[in-house]
């Protein structure tokens, strides 16, 4: 069974989204699991957020959050 997901509206620089594309287009992953594991690590790096005891199925590259792809939308 998944863990139940939150969502929110992120607003971002049309440049700055376009690098996030493209990066994680670069690790075969959707743009929405780039965004996630890129928080993930900034947040565990700043000590806010523990190690889980449970990691999320690795997919493609090294450290990936192994979320649904959500290529569909913007």
């Amino acid at each position: 069974m998944a863990k139940e997901r939150k969502s929110f509206l992120l607003r971002v620089d049309p440049k700055l989204h376009d690098a996030l594309r493209r990066w994680a287009d670069d690790e075969f992953r959707s743009l929405n699991a780039q965004v996630e594991s890129l928080l993930r690590q900034a947040v565990q790096k700043a000590g806010r957020l523990a190690q889980e005891q449970e990691k999320p199925p690795e997919s493609g590259s090294e450290g990936s959050s192994g979320s649904e792809d959500d290529r569909g939308g913007s």
